[in-house]
């Protein structure tokens, strides 16, 4: 007997594959499959399975629920037109948008590039850490999937959220500003060298830089949003 299911939460490989090996350790189920970019589980099992053993099978940030069997049941299933990069990356520009607009306010009376800079990184890293700060369970796992130093060092993954919401103060407050841009421009250098071996190799992994709360492709936005943020580090670092 074999149901199709619909899993959403999923947010990297480590999430299929937990997923996929709670599903199997089910008594009953003979076989389950799961797949990240579809969000669907194929589950061959012995007899019908209430929906509620898998719901308690699985952690509380995934929602399992089945799908229409086609062949079973004669009816058709509507397949949802495929969205497109830029639409999935709207919430990112949006909130690009709002920080540099926020950051141009904040300085246009007169218009200082210096405060600008500053003020817009503060504010990248805070918004950035916020959405992070949503999942810290989850986002951890998903940060590893791309950030060499995450992955070869656990704890790294699990303050990253903090040490973003500390250098957006340091920046926002003036805080021993020549610190805060060297560490920019190691820390957003280490993830962009693994974002871009990511995009090398033509992977499909979810982008941690908003967290898990909003699930974004790992594209060249992901490796120009970073790369905005090193150079103006690197500038503010050379006229200092």
């Amino acid at each position: 007997m074999k149901h199709l299911y619909s899993v959403t939460g999923m947010t990297c490989n480590g999430c299929r594959n937990g997923v996929e090996q709670k599903l199997n350790a089910i008594p009953g189920v003979l076989s389950a499959k799961v797949d990240l970019e579809k969000a669907e589980a194929e589950i061959v099992m012995e007899q019908h399975i209430p929906l509620t053993v898998f719901e308690e099978a699985l952690p509380d940030k995934y929602t399992i629920s089945e799908k229409t069997n086609e062949k079973a049941t004669g009816s058709s299933i509507a397949i949802p037109a495929e969205v497109s990069e830029w639409k999935q990356l709207f919430p990112l520009f949006l909130i690009f948008g709002y920080i540099t607009v926020a950051a141009v306010l904040l300085n246009h009376n007169p218009f200082e590039l210096h405060g600008f800079m500053l003020d817009f990184m503060g504010l990248f890293y805070i918004v950035f850490s916020f959405f992070k700060m949503l999942d810290l369970k989850g986002f951890p796992e998903s940060f590893r999937m791309y950030d060499p130093l995450a992955k070869e060092v656990a704890v790294y993954a699990i303050i990253y959220p903090f040490l973003e919401t500390a250098l957006g103060l340091m920046f926002l407050l003036r805080f021993e500003i020549g610190i805060a841009l060297i560490a920019t421009v190691i820390i957003l250098g280490i993830t962009t060298i693994g974002v871009i071996k990511v995009l090398l190799d033509k992977k499909s992994i979810q982008c941690a830089c908003l967290g898990t709360a909003l699930k974004l492709p790992m594209t060249k936005a992901t490796f120009i949003e970073n790369s905005v943020m090193i150079v103006m580090a690197a500038y503010m670092l050379v006229m200092m």
